[in-house]
């Protein structure tokens, strides 16, 4: 590496990344733009001291999605292509990276050339591409450390966990089912789809503690992931995660400031909070969609009150709906009982370990009546476990 290149981002780096304002961007990219000569070497340079603070932030508990979802809300699209490509190169050096995290590849064969072939490719210059890289540093050296959910790529003690997945054969049949279920406009046939997708979900979990419990299947232990929920509406998506994940035996803590919750539980519960999380939100979505189009069409205009208060009920009523079906379900395997008793167990302890300290959040109330009457007719529509519970 030319001593020359080195200096040029030390320059870069001391008048762009410790400083308290913007004032020291412009002179920062201008020193990199300002190569004489030595782009390809600066490139090179910029990607090598990217690695290093991505795998800081690996090590202070930051995986790949949650990167990039602050990138995302903060910075533009550019910054976005360049923190994937930073995720990309750091992940080129093991055979293995951990699971749930990133598929981004390394699209450039020399290093000495990375800098030249993105700007051709996002069409922008020197200055602008040396403006986003040091601004995507900067949001990286300021991470604070959270709570870790998983090994970080290199880990061996990450190669040695054992996880029980949701058989590849059944994910894909309840994949299938809520891929209808969001598809149809037919409130029946959703019905119909989303309490299949359901019923398989929790036949799984609770043949997995029966085998877990008659020594069938390796020692397990809970693990967590990091669910995105993001503005608008984020404190209705919070709720009806929340409700997702403790129907599903898992517990979610919610984040707000960094937009999303750690859900933690066993492995394949983990993976049908977010399959039935995912669904649910997008035929609620689609659901408000419709409703707010009928209130139109009758005269009234439908405000942001009445969106929100519209997703609050269909959170709230749902989770008093998945509560009752997980209980049903409980209820119908007796037997069982003990082995799922454990898990929570299990599962209450790992939480309580890894928060051993949370607050409350007081919610913004509904205010829009009709938004929640439609809210609540959304939430009976979207039937998700085999027995509709009767609700007052």
């Amino acid at each position: 590496m030319s001593d020359a290149c080195v200096e040029i981002v030390d320059r870069a780096f001391g008048a762009a990344l410790y400083a308290q304002d913007d004032a020291g961007l412009d002179t920062g990219a201008s020193l990199l733009a300002a190569d004489g000569g030595l782009w390809g070497g600066v490139g090179r340079e910029l990607l090598r001291r990217g690695e290093a603070y991505v795998r800081q932030a690996w090590e202070r508990g930051w995986q790949p999605a949650d990167v990039l979802r602050l990138v995302r809300r903060d910075l533009d699209e550019l910054h976005l292509r360049v923190t994937e490509d930073l995720i990309a190169a750091e992940g080129r050096r093991y055979a293995r990276l951990p699971e749930r995290w990133s598929d981004a590849e390394v699209w450039w064969t020399r290093d000495e050339e990375y800098a030249d072939r993105l700007a051709r490719r996002v069409k922008a210059d020197r200055f602008a591409l040396g403006t986003a890289v040091l601004e995507v540093f900067r949001l990286l050296i300021r991470l604070p450390s959270i709570e870790p959910v998983g090994p970080v790529p290199g880990d061996p003690a990450g190669d040695a966990l054992e996880h029980a997945h949701i058989e590849p054969r059944m994910l894909g049949r309840i994949r299938a089912l809520l891929a209808k279920a969001e598809a149809t406009t037919f409130p029946e046939e959703a019905e119909a789809l989303s309490a299949k997708a359901q019923e398989l979900m929790a036949r799984h979990t609770v043949d997995e503690a029966l085998l877990a419990v008659r020594g069938g299947s390796p020692a397990q232990v809970p693990g967590a992931c990091r669910i995105g929920v993001e503005p608008p509406y984020e404190e209705a998506k919070a709720v009806l995660l929340d409700a997702v994940a403790t129907a599903n035996r898992c517990r979610a803590v919610w984040n707000s400031g960094f937009e999303f919750s750690t859900v933690v539980g066993f492995e394949s519960d983990l993976e049908a909070v977010e399959l039935l999380y995912t669904s649910l939100l997008v035929q609620g979505t689609a659901a408000m969609t419709r409703a707010e189009a009928a209130q139109r069409a009758g005269g009234r205009k439908r405000t942001k009150t009445f969106r929100q208060s519209f997703l609050l009920a269909y959170a709230s009523r749902l989770g008093r709906r998945l509560a009752e079906t997980a209980e049903h379900t409980a209820g119908e395997a007796p037997d069982y009982l003990p082995a799922l008793v454990a898990r929570d167990v299990a599962v209450g302890a790992r939480a309580e370990e890894m928060f051993p300290r949370t607050t409350t959040t007081r919610l913004r109330g509904a205010t829009d009546h009709a938004g929640w009457e439609d809210g609540t007719a959304a939430a009976d529509a979207a039937r998700v476990g085999g027995v509709r519970p009767q609700l007052p």
